[in-house]
């Protein structure tokens, strides 16, 4: 696969909030959709495990279906959507910079036909999305 069908983009928020406290957020995978406005509807088919499926629903699209590929509690977990030959993956990364001081990462890896389009449309809302589970973690509500 050449170059130009690669698409990457790195999003980040700084938080007080535990790796333990956004773990805990993250693991509540039917409540996304309470912090983040990109998800009108979620379901997963099994723990929050590597092999895992979920099937998302953004507001007035699709329903897409994604796969937990890697999970490491309290630190990362990937997740990979397929639409025909394009793949998506982000991957979600909680790292201690600090006392009390904590950083959330969602990269985004999208490789096929149009990632230089689809890329860019999934990370768009990524910066209001973090900015959320920061205040979520923090004060225990969106």
């Amino acid at each position: 696969m050449s170059d130009e069908n690669i698409w990457r983009g790195e999003y980040a928020v700084e938080t007080s909030a535990t790796a333990e406290a956004i773990w805990s957020i993250f693991r509540d995978v039917p409540a996304w959709k309470t912090w983040n406005a990109g998800i009108e509807q979620i379901e997963i088919d099994g723990p929050f495990a590597a092999g895992t499926w979920f099937t998302m629903k953004p507001p007035g699209e699709e329903a897409l279906r994604s796969q937990l590929i890697d999970v490491r509690e309290n630190a990362s977990f990937i997740d990979e959507t397929r639409v025909g030959d394009l793949v998506i993956k982000v991957a979600h990364r909680i790292e201690t910079i600090g006392p009390a001081r904590t950083r959330v990462v969602y990269a985004v890896d999208a490789r096929g036909p149009q990632a230089f389009e689809i890329g860019p449309a999934v990370a768009s809302d990524f910066p209001e999305v973090l900015a959320s589970l920061a205040k979520l973690a923090e004060t225990g509500s969106a």
